[in-house]
């Protein structure tokens, strides 16, 4: 990715639009009931990306209910892009997504399996479709929906990473994450700068001000969620700022 993106995001539970608070199941604020609605709405502000999470794959649970919507998000129109994160655990969970139309998946959980070989995916689809979230609290990766700790810190996976093949991140700081406290741009860039990896941050953007300075880091995205959500930065002046 080239140019710096904005991703409005939609975070998926039992087919609602909701944010969490840490990722933490138990304090969760539901945005609508009708994601398709919610996606049209970012792309009349002139959105290109979305980035959708299954909320529900990303704790365990199989329910098909995330995917349905995102069958109904990705056939609403072919003017925008998708990228998609929570549950892929497997190649052929990861043929089935793109294969829907996603163009972009993130993976998480299956990044630090050693019975996976993320080289091997590369391979089949390309750098640009492949995507690792490094998911952190405590400078210390956190995986399977940030309930479980690893003793793997974010700059040690992200070099093995781009050994890989890998060149696309999403890092979140999980304690800011929903917290509308601001971005980790320190930590953001500093995962940029020591694995070469192209980095777009999440969590914690709460005014046009967080944008702005992911932007001058240098970083190559930034998504938002709540802050979106609850009237406090405007898409629109987002994507142009």
């Amino acid at each position: 990715m080239n140019s710096f993106t904005v991703f409005p995001a939609i975070d998926l539970r039992g087919g609602q639009v909701v944010r969490l608070i840490q990722g933490d199941p138990g304090k969760k604020t539901i945005y609508s009931n009708n994601p398709e609605e919610i996606v049209l709405r970012w792309l009349e502000a002139g959105a290109t990306w979305i980035h959708v999470v299954n909320l529900d794959g990303a704790f365990g649970d199989h329910d098909q209910t995330n995917l349905a919507a995102l069958n109904k998000i990705v056939s609403l129109t072919a003017d925008f892009n998708i990228q998609f994160g929570g549950g892929l655990r497997s190649i052929s969970d990861i043929k089935r997504i793109l294969e829907l139309g996603v163009h972009r998946v993130v993976l998480g959980t299956i990044a630090l399996d050693p019975r996976f070989s993320l080289s091997k995916i590369i391979k089949m689809y390309g750098s640009e479709r492949i995507v690792v979230g490094i998911d952190a609290r405590d400078d210390r990766v956190r995986i399977k929906g940030w309930t479980e700790t690893t003793n793997v810190d974010p700059i040690t996976l992200g070099r093995d990473l781009y050994d890989e093949g890998v060149r696309n991140v999403v890092y979140t700081n999980i304690s800011k994450d929903g917290m509308g406290s601001g971005v980790d741009i320190q930590a953001s860039k500093k995962l940029a700068d020591k694995t070469g990896l192209s980095v777009v941050a999440s969590g914690g953007v709460a005014t046009i001000n967080d944008v702005k300075a992911v932007r001058e880091a240098g970083l190559s995205g930034v998504i938002i969620g709540r802050a979106l959500y609850e009237g406090q930065i405007d898409l629109h002046e987002a994507l142009t700022c």
